[in-house]
């Protein structure tokens, strides 16, 4: 179904189901790496942005595993498991989308604001605002109707309107502003630079591409999938974004220096830590 919730053809419907299985299986592979790596090594989660990251991978991670549950719990035809499944799948997508949000808001603060501000307790407050409204909005939504028929989801219009397609559409938008301010700042240093190169603009690319990840920007092509084009946008959504996890990992474990680097040292030396300087592996008889 697209967001009017108007049903498409058996054949595309087929297709598009194997596509969001496949990526959200890869997807949660690959975000349940990002998390091991992260909180293994505490030298990647000092900072705020490590942080916020965790979360977001987290909520991720639970989204994409009860989304790969859904069918196979609705088919036991219980409505106490159905209505517990909504309830989840419900709470994980709008968790994923606060923490998309609030990956705006530090980027804002962190970026864009003039005055440094200390903000006591930063991350508590993030974590009980995004972890604590995604359960309040599922706490007040009536989710009696969730009949376990092909899969257990909100099966009332104005529940789902207004609990996820406005609630995606307020993150979305406020991430988009923050993406456009963000992409200004880019090009105005990138032509203050006395002289730009071919690597610059790789590592600028690479920036906006991890950006539009971490905001989500991928997902405002669900709320467009209807009228004449709305097959090639649902085929175009659920592949960017059923394969987000996934993106995260290749952007903020593969291509990242500095955790490749801590994987290097524990692969290689166990406990024995490389020196800052040495960019080579410990002999073996250091390792014991």
């Amino acid at each position: 179904q697209d967001v009017s919730r108007t049903p498409i053809g058996e054949a595309d419907s087929k297709i598009l189901t194997v596509i969001s299985y496949l990526g959200c299986g890869i997807s949660s592979i690959f975000l349940g790496i990002t998390l091991i790596t992260y909180l293994a090594f505490e030298k990647l989660r000092r900072d705020y942005p490590s942080k916020i990251l965790i979360n977001l991978s987290a909520a991720l991670l639970g989204l994409n595993m009860i989304f790969l549950l859904d069918a196979w719990l609705s088919s036991f035809s219980n409505y106490g498991l159905c209505i517990a499944t909504a309830a989840s799948l419900h709470y994980f997508m709008l968790a994923s989308f606060t923490w998309m949000g609030l990956e705006a808001v530090h980027m804002y603060l962190a970026l864009v604001k003039v005055f440094n501000i200390y903000v006591p307790s930063y991350i508590h407050k993030f974590c009980a605002v995004g972890w604590g409204i995604p359960l309040v909005i599922v706490s007040l939504c009536k989710l009696h109707d969730c009949l376990p028929t092909s899969s257990c989801w909100l099966q009332n219009d104005v529940f789902f309107y207004v609990t996820v397609v406005a609630f995606v559409l307020l993150i979305l938008l406020c991430n988009i502003s923050v993406f456009i301010v963000v992409l200004i700042q880019i090009r105005q240093m990138a032509a203050n630079k006395s002289s730009a190169n071919s690597r610059s603009s790789l590592q600028d690319l690479r920036a906006v591409a991890s950006l539009t990840v971490l905001l989500g920007l991928t997902w405002s092509m669900g709320l467009f999938s209807f009228g004449p084009g709305k097959v090639v946008l649902m085929y175009l959504f659920s592949i960017f974004n059923t394969f987000q996890g996934f993106f995260v990992f290749l952007f903020h474990c593969l291509m990242k220096e500095n955790v490749r680097k801590q994987w290097r040292i524990h692969l290689c030396c166990g406990r024995v830590r490389l020196s800052d300087n040495s960019g080579t592996c410990c002999k073996a008889e250091q390792c014991w």
